[in-house]
């Protein structure tokens, strides 16, 4: 048998295995733990749902993250991960993630207490090699990664606002860094093994998480992924490593459009609307773009199911990019970036139009 199919073999068995690990779990978890993270309580911010669920999805991932380092370790070189200081800044970042996520769902901490977190985050990155490319400037570039790192922490937060949504989001982000791995033969790098794991544990989580859900990700989830899908977006898309030589900063761009595509629109949003109003983003509302596709009609199932079709269609036009479009193809890379922007444009008037139809609802 070639090592080919060997590594496919066992991958296969990890998918499976940590997915069945993440049912099993979560539904441990589910049993005996029921208000952890449950912001329904008094002076709390308001979930979407009217029922109080705990939120406790985030401790499998963080458990299967960390099963995920083993699993390499054990069956490949365990020096790519103790030796290499890209792989322990994600590990420590991802760690910090999860600790203010876990305390803010436990305490609901300060605003303030979790910026400094996120922040320290982005700069753990930096420090150990995961920076972005962007302006040529090294001082520049490390104040992007960090205000990068610190969005995209604050968007998976901000789209854990319905059943399913975050989650769903989140595998398909994690869908195009393997498709990505896959297509330059990264199969056995960490990076893949370690994605493949939280993605089949995000598999397990969504069993539960799918509307009618029965537990949230809650803090703890969304800050750990957060902390994983920045360190995604730096390495996958803003400097589009090994997936074409000197791609260059617009190439970088119109891959993170693509793959990031739903959290950016939804986040901009929120956060434009939220300052035309006067109010802070960062305060929880019922006034995110999938809360409007409600307010138009659909169901909490079909708000995600349409989200994981956006999802899909724009991750296979990362694909497309990576595979068919060349780093100077700056007419292709252009029309990319001009559909990121219509499709803002389109959530934008989706929301005005509801809002004048309805009023704002808080």
């Amino acid at each position: 048998m070639s090592s080919t199919a060997i590594y496919t073999l066992f991958f296969v068995f990890f998918f499976f295995t940590v997915a069945a690990f993440s049912l099993l779990i979560n539904s441990i978890l589910l049993r005996f733990v029921k208000t952890l993270g449950t912001k329904n309580q008094p002076g709390a911010t308001v979930r979407w749902s009217s029922q109080t669920k705990p939120a406790i999805g985030g401790l499998s991932l963080f458990i299967i993250f960390f099963i995920s380092f083993s699993a390499y370790s054990t069956v490949f070189d365990a020096r790519d991960v103790f030796e290499n200081m890209r792989i322990i800044g994600l590990l420590a970042a991802g760690t910090i993630g999860f600790l203010i996520g876990l305390t803010d769902d436990a305490y609901n901490t300060k605003p303030l207490l979790k910026f400094l977190a996120q922040v320290v985050c982005g700069i753990v990155l930096v420090s150990s090699g995961s920076q972005i490319e962007f302006f040529g400037n090294e001082y520049a570039d490390a104040l992007l990664t960090v205000v990068w790192t610190v969005g995209i922490m604050n968007s998976i937060n901000m789209l854990d606002n319905m059943d399913g949504i975050a989650a769903s989001v989140s595998s398909f982000v994690m869908i195009a860094a393997i498709g990505c791995l896959l297509s330059v033969g990264g199969y056995t790098s960490v990076d893949f093994t370690v994605i493949l794991g939280v993605l089949a544990a995000l598999a397990g989580f969504l069993f539960f998480n799918w509307h009618p859900s029965s537990m949230y990700m809650g803090d703890t989830g969304s800050q750990f992924l957060g902390t994983v899908l920045a360190y995604i977006g730096i390495h996958y898309c803003w400097n589009a490593e090994g997936i074409t030589d000197g791609a260059g900063a617009w190439y970088g761009l119109a891959a993170l459009v693509s793959v990031f595509l739903m959290p950016l629109i939804d986040t901009t949003v929120v956060t434009v609307n939220r300052l035309r109003r006067g109010q802070s983003p960062f305060v929880g509302g019922r006034d995110h773009t999938t809360h409007h596709m409600y307010y138009f009609g659909l169901t909490d199932g079909q708000v995600a199911l349409i989200y994981c079709i956006l999802s899909l269609v724009a991750v296979s036009g990362y694909f497309i990019l990576i595979n068919f479009v060349s780093a100077v193809a700056y007419s292709v890379i252009a029309l990319y970036i001009a559909a990121f922007f219509a499709a803002l444009a389109f959530f934008f008037i989706l929301v005005e139009k509801n809002q004048k139809r309805r009023g704002y609802v808080q």
